[in-house]
């Protein structure tokens, strides 16, 4: 059997809408046929594991079928954060090891350089970096001249990303890389000058370190309103419908439907995501 590909959520920051990009890939996945695993490593919020318990539990109180990934047991979730590097890693190869045949997993990482996020980003064939719209969050990235806001060299993630990159070719040969995705990710009303300036020094970065930039999802509330009942607007249809529909729904689904499809997910496998359009 060919081996999963495994896709790495990662970002150094926290705030960057890391754990709500993850959800919504998954549940992408899900719908559009592939059989999807997941591990959480953000140990102490387990944001994406509490997703699908929600998720779990409302299906069955309302007698619905939803898609829904396997995932192995890492324990108790705080202890795991106490405990040291060895038994950290020893316990994320055993779940790695436990997921079974799947075509996809995903691994959620926390908002920082530890162990387990290093070993998580040495095993990924393709890193998702949900980036913010902020020389703040920039920074994490690549560093800029504060007087003339001019590229100077990459950050510390990028730094990160190109130790796990040195890794997979030392693995698996030179030609062995991973595919490397950063995607702008809640978006608000900003001001236009300094979300061009924050472009222009993201295109230079990327052609400098060697990622890709693509669309992530905008700051909505439609977003957070679901997280309790464990659904997106990927699930929303005439029968599943715990909130009402509307456009802004269809615009959140065009939202889904561009992230997925710069993750490289087939024309085919988008439509499965274009149903709420007729409901709403």
């Amino acid at each position: 059997m060919a081996q999963p590909q495994v896709v790495v959520v990662g970002n150094e920051k926290g705030g960057a809408g890391k754990s709500t990009l993850a959800i919504h890939i998954v549940v992408g996945l899900l719908h559009a046929g592939h059989k999807v695993a997941i591990i959480d490593l953000d140990l102490r919020q387990r944001s994406l594991s509490h997703f699908f318990a929600n998720r779990a539990a409302w299906t069955a109180a309302n007698g619905h079928v939803l898609p829904m990934p396997t995932e192995p047991d890492l324990g108790d979730g705080k202890a795991l954060a106490r405990a040291s590097d060895e038994d950290q890693l020893a316990t994320f190869e055993a779940a790695y090891a436990q997921c079974g045949e799947v075509d996809i997993i995903l691994i959620d990482t926390p908002g920082g350089d530890t162990a387990l996020s290093r070993a998580a980003h040495a095993r990924a064939d393709q890193i998702v970096t949900p980036m913010n719209d902020s020389f703040v969050d920039f920074d994490l990235l690549g560093q800029v001249d504060p007087v003339t806001l001019e590229l100077l060299k990459p950050s510390i993630y990028s730094e990160s990303v190109w130790e796990a990159r040195k890794q997979r070719a030392i693995k698996e040969g030179r030609h062995a890389t991973i595919d490397w995705l950063v995607v702008t990710n809640r978006l608000a009303v900003a001001e236009a000058r300094n979300r061009r300036r924050l472009e222009e020094r993201m295109a230079k970065l990327a052609k400098r370190v060697g990622f890709r930039v693509g669309p992530g999802l905008r700051d909505r509330v439609i977003y957070r309103e679901l997280f309790p009942f464990g659904l997106t607007v990927a699930d929303l249809s005439n029968d599943v419908r715990p909130v009402a529909v509307s456009l802004a729904h269809v615009a959140a689904r065009q939202e889904m439907r561009n992230l997925m499809m710069a993750m490289g997910l087939d024309e085919a496998s988008l439509n499965s995501l274009s149903a709420l359009d007729a409901a709403a």
